[in-house]
């Protein structure tokens, strides 16, 4: 029951957000994108493209997104989706050299994003038109990029500080433009930005343990999280959306708790049902 009541919940919300299902086979594309192994769908296609990308890779993400106000809403879909796009490269390569072509390809399009010539996939496309809505900071853009570059080695962070440098420059940069889509720019703001990104990343990293086990042992560093709320006072009303994704790692330290912090414990692996009910509420009471 929950399930589909949730269920009904997201896809009401998307019909709302103007965003249809039905999405076009994507063609092969030329030149570079094709180089790198990209393809997108047929013209007309990418703000579906780019929803349905993040719907799949980030569900989460997904959620959160349809929740912002419609200016700015097919902007984050595609900083998102941008996002997806250079997370799974590090799981689908065999050889760092191909993964490293696929940086150098996003690194390019930013380029010439900025230069208003982007390159034929539809994430370009879609960023290079929220770049021009909403004058989007290109650092942002190239930290995200660099920072997944260097995550390519797979190799276990070694400190506390070094997972939190990376979250920083990934999750962190993608608050900061979110932020730039609704038209805040504010150092408190981007304060509560910082740490959530930063629990976010420590997060992430806590639910892909299962998969990689690279680590015996994790540590939560639960002091990062609790000072991300202590900004909201000062934090304009009007950059709340941007956090919601505090609601998704409320829901999973809430879950983890209840199954002894065993990170390994099958109900951490399955997807909350209830979280677009709890994504809901918290807009409607203008919190995160």
């Amino acid at each position: 029951m929950a399930g589909g009541m949730a269920g009904g919940m997201a896809r009401a919300a998307l019909r709302r957000a103007g965003i249809g299902q039905r999405l076009a086979r994507p063609p092969a594309l030329g030149g570079r994108a094709a180089a790198a192994g990209w393809s997108g769908p047929a013209a007309g296609g990418a703000v579906q493209y780019c929803a349905e990308l993040v719907r799949k890779r980030d569900y989460e993400g997904f959620l959160c997104s349809l929740l912002l106000p419609v200016e700015s809403r097919t902007s984050a879909f595609a900083l998102r989706a941008f996002n997806v796009e250079l997370a799974q490269i590090k799981d689908s390569i065999t050889q760092k050299t191909t993964g490293l072509m696929r940086m150098q390809f996003w690194r390019d399009a930013v380029e010439d994003i900025y230069g208003d010539n982007p390159p034929h996939q539809p994430v370009a496309a879609e960023l290079w038109r929220a770049v021009k809505r909403h004058n989007l900071t290109k650092m942002w853009f190239m930290k995200i990029i660099d920072e997944r570059e260097k995550n390519l080695d797979d190799r276990p962070y070694r400190n506390i500080q070094e997972l939190e440098t990376y979250a920083e420059n990934t999750q962190s940069a993608l608050l900061y433009l979110t932020l730039e889509t609704l038209g805040v720019r504010d150092i408190h703001a981007d304060h509560a930005a910082s740490h959530i990104g930063k629990a976010q990343g420590i997060v992430t990293c806590l639910r892909a343990t299962p998969y990689h086990c690279t680590r015996q042992k994790v540590f939560l560093p639960m002091d990062i999280c609790m000072l991300a709320r202590s900004f909201s006072k000062k934090v304009p009303v009007k950059a709340y959306p941007a956090f919601f994704c505090t609601v998704a790692l409320d829901d999973y330290l809430y879950n983890m708790r209840k199954v002894d912090f065993n990170i390994f414990h099958p109900s951490l692996q399955k997807k909350s049902t209830l979280l677009p009910l709890y994504l809901y509420i918290r807009s409607w009471k203008k919190t995160y």
